[in-house]
């Protein structure tokens, strides 16, 4: 009975929502920074993965920063899928991901908002010294007054291999011990300039005290040496955070209410200053990240001529961006160039290129998306999908997994089949399909286009149901 509580319990901490890109744990490669065909979730694009993987070796030794990379390739190869196998190797290296569009929806200049992406994409450690007191508590004595009224006080007992430590406790740290539910044989650390009290497991040498115990109980060494030590803490913020709490009068509230706004240039100049004393003092380090723009070719000359600039800055990320466009227009002129980039922009870019997908690839694909959906599918149906993907797009097939599973559960079977498959091809259409759609029945839509040498009151008095 205890197991099956356990494994029910462990099925609810692991309830998730599926993403578009849930499956994908990396890049799959190797130590030699060589593509597997089939690792992490990633299938095929072999090149433009091991590509990926130099610029990702880079990133991580964080020697450079300011280097634009563009993944080019038609709709549906990989390349959002790519960025994210590359945030999910970063580590704690900060990953920021946009769409070009958002600069444009936001409430604030166009500048503004990349300069806040590019902010937010650069971390900075700052190393801190802190007293710490470590050890096994032996004993606690909570001391209460008669009436129940009034302050509470007690003493604390922690010991080390080495050496045993009564300590007096206040009101405030026996609030927080309380709340911690710590006993006696449990290991603690109390963080001296704050008073927190952090449980880190149980002592081995109580180990027996219960005849059984639950499986989150860890069991830890008692400490030895010092109870008293110094212990260098690291954090890990962005520079955007910094900007934020030292340019609202809330301060760290700020980053949770949202209301960033625009942020001074001479705020960001002390910032920048200040953390470059405390790197040269050895208090801080930079951390250069990557920042993902998707569908870049919908940003405009403004834009572009900002990156142009911004990349030249020491304080500028990896910028890696994503475009689907061949020969496009520039988003505000009448200039046409490729994936819709400038000329001059895109002569600073390394661009890695993505290829179509081949149909054993696709296979792979739609058997991983139907793993990571917890979908059961028959071989022949897995065969029907992937041909569907081949002649209209992966993205409509991954869409009749789920949707096939919905079909199969109705007809009350675990597996989904050809003959559900077929039915959901039936009910949902694909691009190609709509457009036939479209074109066949285009007289029977409201506002289709007005034939040329056609005026407007001759086709209200054709049209059905129109009077002048």
């Amino acid at each position: 009975m205890e197991s099956i509580i356990t494994s029910h319990a462990a099925e609810i901490a692991k309830l998730e929502r599926t993403g578009a890109h849930s499956h994908i744990h990396g890049l799959g490669l190797d130590d030699k920074l060589e593509a597997r065909d089939n690792s992490q979730g990633m299938v095929g694009q072999l090149r433009a993965r091991k590509a990926a993987g130099v610029i990702l070796k880079v990133i991580k030794q964080g020697k450079i920063s300011g280097r634009a990379i563009l993944m080019a390739g038609a709709p549906g190869t990989g390349k959002t899928a790519i960025a994210m196998g590359m945030s999910q190797e970063l580590g704690d290296v900060p990953f920021t991901s946009i769409a070009a569009s958002e600069v444009f929806s936001m409430e604030m200049s166009k500048t503004e908002s990349l300069t806040q992406a590019f902010r937010r994409s650069i971390g900075v450690r700052i190393k801190e010294e802190t007293e710490i007191i470590e050890g096994e508590v032996v004993e606690i004595q909570i001391d209460r007054s008669v009436t129940g009224v009034g302050p509470k006080s007690g003493k604390l007992t922690l010991k080390t291999t080495d050496m045993e430590t009564i300590y007096d406790l206040g009101q405030k740290m026996i609030s927080s011990l309380t709340k911690e539910k710590v006993m006696a044989g449990d290991v603690i650390q109390i963080d001296k300039a704050t008073g927190r009290i952090t449980r880190l497991g149980r002592s081995f040498t109580r180990a027996r005290d219960f005849d059984a115990t639950g499986p989150d109980v860890k069991f830890v060494q008692c400490p030895d040496g010092e109870l008293q030590t110094r212990k260098e803490v690291v954090h890990m913020v962005s520079l955007h955070e910094i900007d934020v709490i030292n340019s609202r009068q809330q301060g760290f509230l700020a980053l949770f209410s949202g209301d960033t706004g625009e942020i001074k240039p001479e705020v960001r100049d002390q910032i920048n200053q200040k953390i470059t004393e405390w790197c040269e003092e050895g208090k801080a380090e930079i951390v250069p990240g990557v920042l993902f723009i998707d569908e870049i070719h919908m940003l405009d000359m403004e834009c572009f001529s900002f990156l142009n600039r911004a990349l030249e800055d020491k304080m500028a990320p990896v910028v890696i961006m994503a475009s689907n466009r061949g020969m496009a227009r520039i988003r505000g002129t009448n200039y046409q160039s490729p994936h819709g980039v400038p000329i001059d922009f895109l002569d600073r870019l390394l661009i890695i290129s993505t290829q179509a997908y081949n149909e054993d690839e696709i296979k792979q694909i739609l058997k991983i998306r139907c793993d990571e959906e917890e979908v059961e599918m028959t071989e022949d149906a897995l065969a029907v999908l992937t041909k569907v993907a081949t002649e209209t797009s992966l993205r409509y097939a991954i869409h009749l997994i789920s949707t096939g599973h919905l079909v199969a559960q109705k007809r009350q079977s675990s597996k989904v089949d050809v003959m559900d498959i077929k039915r959901v091809y039936s009910l949902f259409l694909d691009e190609a399909r709509s457009v036939q759609y479209l074109k066949d029945y285009q007289d029977e839509y409201l506002y289709n286009e007005i034939p040329a040498g056609q005026s407007d009151s001759s086709m209200a008095i054709d049209q059905p149901g129109v009077g002048v």
